[in-house]
């Protein structure tokens, strides 16, 4: 079940907030429906995510209570690495084994007569939202072992912080220690309500209204043949998708602030305008936020940071950016597109950032745009193969405009509208003027025209839903 959905719209959120506000606002109506929630798309991992919320609740309480500080570090290395387990079996067995399938290829032969072509290695599925659980919990464990809070003693309460359904699938990342006072007495109020149902559509029209109707084109053209993909027609896709991942990550973290809001807690916002930014440093502080404040965390500086030789903090940085692009998928490109981001931040410390410093901005905005685009080829490819064709294409080596597709095909009205909506949202000024027009399309108060304007994308929202519109989630991959 995705927050883009009929079924979710129109019957989970209603039947929801009745049981929560009939219950005076009970968490145990949050987490029975939280369960609900998870289970209508995978039942049978059920079993495993309440098993993590108890184990992690036993391992909270061993670390705070060891002996020594000795002992509190054998108790967090063991919660690291029962967390980490699971992940690693679910989404990274195959991707491990593939590689010793084709090294002990030799000896499948002659002691079974078997080539290692003919063995397969079936994919597992993949527990739904298990990258962003894990991280919570991981998170919870290493929190407590620093001392920087105390272990939950609720059971309940640390169940609702880990299954609670806004964040639980898809994120943001939201650490224990910055929500523990909200968790244990949220505040729900009708203010609050409000500017979380206002937030909550601006998140649905993002992914709905233009995310969605980009991603028909962005799969189209990735989906060609080389030998169909011109260097228009991959420049079309890359922008495409560029705006794709944007405004359906982004809406959906805006969509998950949003429901946090209603039920009386603040999570703090996962994108800050990120394709404004003047460097691709820059960029990281603004995309996805709560998993780059993660990694900075909970990685990078344990492994020394800054604080170490250049060379040392160069290294931690690429290592960070590589495992962040193996969190996104256990695949080839996932890891290049991870090296290649990672590879760019050492750049500018090293001192194209002083370079940039005294560039115009609107050289510092091309080359994060064109650094942004190179690498989403990477991230969305299949495979890293597919990525290389894609990133050829674009430089200017695609195939004969003449034999390709014509773009006008992949360019609709209502792309290029979405694709104009898309570029006018990813600034502020975008907010601005959308909420200026509606203030001034509908007379009265402002508080009004923006509640009109919100009604008003809802109503769109609603129709392209009901139309049977293209309605992926990216995320859910991950």
């Amino acid at each position: 079940m995705v927050f883009s959905s009929i079924i979710f719209l129109f019957y989970f959120l209603p039947l929801f907030f009745l049981a929560f506000i009939a219950s005076g606002f009970s968490k145990n109506a949050l987490l029975v429906f939280s369960l609900i929630f998870y289970a209508w798309g995978e039942p049978i991992f059920i079993p495993l995510l309440l098993v993590m919320i108890c184990l992690n609740f036993w391992l909270g309480l061993r670390i705070e209570g060891a002996s020594d500080p000795r002992a509190a570090l054998r108790w967090v290395t063991l919660g690291i690495v029962a967390n980490l387990a699971p992940l690693v079996i679910f989404k990274y067995g195959t991707f491990a084994l593939q590689p010793l399938l084709n090294v002990t290829g030799g000896i499948l032969v002659r002691t079974f007569g078997i080539a290692p072509e003919n063995v397969r290695i079936n994919h597992l599925p993949l527990p739904l939202g298990i990258s962003f659980y894990t991280f919570h919990s991981l998170s919870y464990l290493i929190d407590i072992y620093r001392k920087d809070m105390r272990a939950e003693r609720s059971l309940r309460d640390l169940a609702v912080y880990i299954a609670m359904f806004p964040q639980l699938v898809a994120g943001p990342i939201i650490r224990f220690k910055t929500i523990a006072h909200q968790i244990h007495k949220p505040v729900v109020s009708a203010d609050r309500a409000a500017a979380g149902i206002k937030i909550f559509i601006v998140g649905l029209a993002q992914k709905v209204l233009i995310a969605n109707t980009v991603a028909a084109s962005a799969d189209q053209i990735f989906a060609l043949p080389p030998d169909q993909l011109s260097t228009p027609l991959s420049w079309i896709g890359i922008v495409c998708y560029t705006l794709q991942i944007y405004y359906d990550f982004g809406g959906y973290s805006n969509m998950a602030i949003g429901l946090a809001l209603m039920i009386g807690f603040n999570f703090p916002i996962n994108f800050n305008y990120p394709y404004i930014a003047s460097s691709m440093t820059d960029f990281w502080r603004r995309w996805h936020i709560s998993l780059s404040s993660w990694f900075r965390d909970y990685l990078y500086i344990p492994l020394g940071g800054n604080r170490v030789s250049p060379a040392r903090t160069y290294f931690n940085l690429w290592v960070v950016f590589l495992l962040c692009g193996l969190w996104h998928g256990a695949a080839w490109n996932f890891v290049a597109w991870g090296a290649a981001h990672g590879a760019f931040l050492v750049f500018e410390r090293i001192g194209f950032a002083r370079v940039l410093e005294r560039a115009g901005p609107v050289v510092r905005h091309g080359y994060v745009l064109l650094a942004v685009m190179a690498t989403w080829a990477l991230f969305r490819a299949d495979t890293l193969g597919g990525a290389v064709h894609y990133l050829t294409a674009m430089a200017g080596f695609g195939a004969d405009p003449a034999v390709a597709p014509s773009p006008h095909r992949f360019l609709g009205f209502d792309v290029l509208l979405a694709m104009g909506a898309g570029v006018l949202a990813a600034g502020p000024w975008g907010a601005r003027w959308g909420r200026a027009l509606a203030d001034r399309l509908v007379a009265g108060p402002v508080r009004v025209g923006q509640l009109a304007g919100a009604a008003a994308l809802l109503a769109l929202v609603t129709l392209s839903l009901a139309g049977g519109a293209y309605n992926p989630f990216i995320y859910f991959r991950f």
